[in-house]
């Protein structure tokens, strides 16, 4: 662009050419930055793990789509000393359950049901089925959000992996209990997401395993397995429970009717590439779907649908302190620090197992890793290396282009600074020179401008979303920040803008 502050007789402002840099990530080396805390993260899990007592764990880092690091220490099978591995296959427990709501998303898509569908028009033992009489009826989406009224459930639910079918079905026409009237508050159910795999295998026609197999995994290039029995020995992890001063191995359960909410079999090799799916459905983009379930649809499971709690005196290991609000999308959780930061994952128990995953939306950088100790709790460190890796390799969230109606009535604010002469129709939408005077517009720029002194540059539109954002004139002796809004119309117009000294 020309400049666009052209130098008028008796005035000091000049403006030079504009120019934008490249979309996305400013940090080029963000994986050799990241590459330098490897050793530090191995030591970290090794402490964590030791201090905790794990049998074995493993765990990996996926930054913009690729397992950069992973690593493991003990043993899967403490009896034949077999070391656990990135390739080791853990049970992840309740981190199954985001499968599931992304399965009923695909549905969803495909026009086979609909979220907010009463889930007795599929499942008929479901009838009339609530706390109260005034209570409405359960959905899909209750389900999903663990809003449905019932219980919290994880001790009874997470002995029954094997049960079947038919026992389901009993259980359900005998009437189920419920701890809360429906869609009122968030509480976790295994129950909840094992009655959403019999409705996908309800819905298909084929068992929940087979479909979560062939209409995600696959097409991911995830190798899983829901039946203990079928993996071989040299990968099958042994869960564990310390009771009375000794080390006790928990028996493995074969896959069945509550593997929705808990079944799946896993490496963190195999995993890596889930998280990356997730990542790469961010940002929204013009780009071709490559499936196996859209973008949208994706991203619409990591919001946060139902608050959870706030912590107001969170730590993270190196001290900071912040506020961090929890809340739960679509079989997945979803937390923010009063930093700014969105953490997407999920934790998984089961006896003998513990497992958790984040990612980071904005940095696209997850994290994830498996323990065979019962209930074992690795969110935290988790969350704290996270924290580590953000803070000291200084990585930056990725950076969106403005949009092009952005950087079109930046150009022409930009032929109006600072004098605010030859305002022309077609700019400003109608109300701007009734919320201010063009007078008081002015007289606020000359001011401004005075002190700011000569402009030495025009940075980039920083949008904040498709139709707002700021940009920074550089002056010699301070810089301005300019905001400016547009209309919902088209073409847009200019709604609102103000100036400030920063």
């Amino acid at each position: 662009m020309s400049e666009s502050l052209n130098k008028k007789e008796g005035s000091s402002f000049t403006l030079p050419t504009q120019t934008y840099p490249p979309p996305r990530f400013e940090d080029n080396d963000r994986l050799a930055r990241i590459q330098v805390f490897f050793p530090e993260i191995d030591e970290m899990y090794q402490k964590y793990a030791d201090k905790n007592g794990y049998p074995g764990y493993a765990y990996g880092i996926v930054l913009d789509g690729q397992l950069i690091h992973s690593g493991g220490g003990g043993f899967i099978d403490l009896d034949k000393k077999i070391p656990a591995t990135p390739q080791s296959m853990f049970r992840i427990a309740s981190m199954t359950k985001s499968f599931t709501a992304m399965a009923i998303l695909k549905l969803r898509d495909e026009g086979k049901l609909r979220l907010d569908d009463p889930i007795d028009l599929y499942i008929p033992e479901m009838q009339a089925q609530c706390l109260t009489k005034d209570a409405p009826a359960i959905t899909i989406r209750d389900l999903l959000m663990h809003s449905a009224g019932l219980p919290t459930d994880d001790p009874w639910a997470d002995r029954k992996l094997e049960k079947t079918e038919e026992q389901l079905v009993t259980l359900l026409k005998e009437k189920i209990c419920f701890s809360n009237p429906c869609g009122m508050v968030f509480e976790y159910s295994n129950l909840g997401y094992t009655i959403l795999g019999y409705l996908i295998k309800k819905i298909t026609g084929v068992p929940y395993q087979k479909y979560i197999d062939t209409a995600i995994c696959q097409p991911l290039g995830i190798k899983s397995y829901w039946e203990y029995a079928e993996i071989p020995e040299a990968q099958l992890v042994h869960g564990y429970s310390f009771k009375d001063e000794k080390w006790e191995e928990e028996p493995l359960l074969h896959d069945g009717i509550f593997g929705a909410m808990g079944g799946l079999i896993a490496s963190i090799e195999s995993f890596g590439r889930y998280i990356a799916f997730h990542q790469a459905a961010w940002p929204s983009r013009e780009d071709k779907e490559l499936g196996p379930i859209k973008r949208s649809s994706v991203r619409e499971m990591h919001q946060p649908w139902k608050f959870i709690k706030l912590e107001t005196d969170f730590k993270y290991a190196c001290g900071d302190e912040c506020s961090l609000m929890r809340a739960y999308g679509y079989g997945l959780r979803y937390l923010r620090d009063s930093l700014g930061r969105t953490f997407i994952g999920h934790a998984g128990g089961l006896p003998g197992f513990g497992s958790n995953w984040f990612f980071l939306p904005e940095y696209e950088l997850g994290i994830v890793s498996f323990v065979n100790r019962t209930y074992a709790d690795t969110s935290k460190i988790n969350l704290d290396i996270l924290n580590k890796l953000l803070v000291e390799s200084k990585l930056q969230p990725r950076k969106l282009p403005p949009s092009d109606v952005l950087k079109e009535n930046q150009s022409k604010l930009l032929l109006l600074l600072p004098h605010w002469e030859n305002v022309t129709e077609g700019v400003f939408a109608d109300n701007f020179f009734l919320d201010r005077s063009l007078k008081s517009i002015q007289q606020e720029s000359k001011d401004l401008f005075s002190k700011a002194g000569n402009i030495i540059s025009i940075g980039e539109v920083i949008p904040e979303n498709q139709l707002r954002g700021y940009f920074i004139l550089r002056g010699e002796r301070t810089n301005l920040q300019i905001n400016f809004a547009l209309t919902p119309e088209n073409p847009c117009l200019i709604q609102e803008y103000q100036i400030k000294i920063i």
